[in-house]
């Protein structure tokens, strides 16, 4: 299998890392304006190119990944598409294209895979096995839900006015809802009411809020309270769900997936990985897992064995939602 990566960033060279690492006999190309990321590529035996059409010129591929700024999905997808490749993209952020991307996958009969990593969390699927039993059975739940990081920290090794966060269209706060906002609808369902109280309380020298507290109503009566900002200090992801005989809480990592055992008064620990593995420039909270599966399920769609788990039409709802909090 030959892929061709758009974008040679973090995320680029990490996609590169671990396609290697689930099958070494896969060649990986790559494609990015910069002179000095394809030295680094070709640092790390991949060739690059300038553009995309000088890429699609020198070869076939069987697949492009688009792993660049958000905002400049659209086009990149469109170009792929319109060469013949299958695409594999990440997450948008804005639904600028999706129509007429959409429309132009289905005209060529070529899959359009859409990044969402925390459908591939382990955490994330064992809250929803819980959850879907517990109101099969009649119970109805809430749930309470912070996620925050200090923006300067996010990408560490350069300024966080100088990649897509700084961004109003693509902010980091936008990010999050962007990350986590579809977990949330696939576990509690479709979202029918919000609410949002939105300031900014931080010295960061961006143009939009920077934090948020959210209520959700989803349509068969949960309520959310969500809470996402990019001022806290300590990166955090804390998840509380609860109901007359169920309550769940996840700290963000594999480590801290708690289910409450009501017999014995105690919160018992949940392992949902054999074993896991975690970047050390990144939060604890993000685990290499969920990607590798991702790409796993990319690989088996374009083998017709698989779905994939998320799509642009569950993804534009979702951006009409984060339009909605914003607004």
């Amino acid at each position: 299998m030959k892929l061709l990566i758009v974008g040679l960033g973090s995320m680029g060279k990490r996609r590169a890392r671990l396609i290697k690492g689930i099958d070494p006999a896969i060649q990986v190309f790559g494609v990015d304006s910069s002179a000095q990321r394809r030295t680094q590529a070709a640092e790390l035996g991949i060739t690059a190119y300038a553009g995309i059409a000088e890429a699609l010129a020198a070869g076939q591929y069987d697949a492009g990944l688009v792993c660049t700024a958000p905002i400049t999905h659209a086009g990149i997808i469109h170009e792929l598409l319109q060469g013949g490749l299958p695409v594999f993209t990440e997450l948008n952020l804005v639904s600028d294209g999706y129509a007429e991307n959409m429309a132009l996958a289905k005209q060529k009969g070529l899959p359009l895979f859409l990044s969402s990593t925390m459908l591939y969390r382990g955490e994330t699927q064992y809250i929803k096995k819980r959850v879907q039993e517990f109101k099969a059975q009649g119970g109805k739940v809430n749930y309470i839900y912070h996620i925050g990081q200090y923006l300067p920290d996010w990408h560490p090794w350069e300024n966080y006015k100088n990649f897509f966060v700084g961004d109003k269209r693509t902010g980091g706060v936008r990010e999050i809802f962007g990350i986590d906002l579809p977990w949330l609808v696939d576990c509690f369902g479709e979202v029918t009411g919000v609410h949002a109280e939105k300031d900014k309380i931080s010295q960061l020298e961006v143009d939009y809020p920077d934090s948020y507290f959210v209520t959700l109503r989803h349509a068969d009566g949960t309520k959310g309270i969500l809470a996402a900002d990019v001022v806290s200090p300590k990166a955090v992801r804390n998840f509380e769900c609860f109901g007359e005989g169920l309550h769940l809480f996840w700290e963000g990592n594999p480590k801290a997936l708690y289910d409450f055992d009501h017999a014995s008064g105690e919160k018992r620990p949940v392992n949902t990985y054999a074993s896991f593995e975690h970047d050390s420039r990144y939060s604890d909270n993000i685990v290499e897992n969920a990607y590798v599966d991702e790409l796993t399920n990319f690989f088996a769609v374009l083998q017709g064995k698989q779905q994939p788990r998320w799509s642009f039409e569950k993804d534009r709802q979702v951006i009409d939602l984060i339009e909605k909090i914003e607004a």
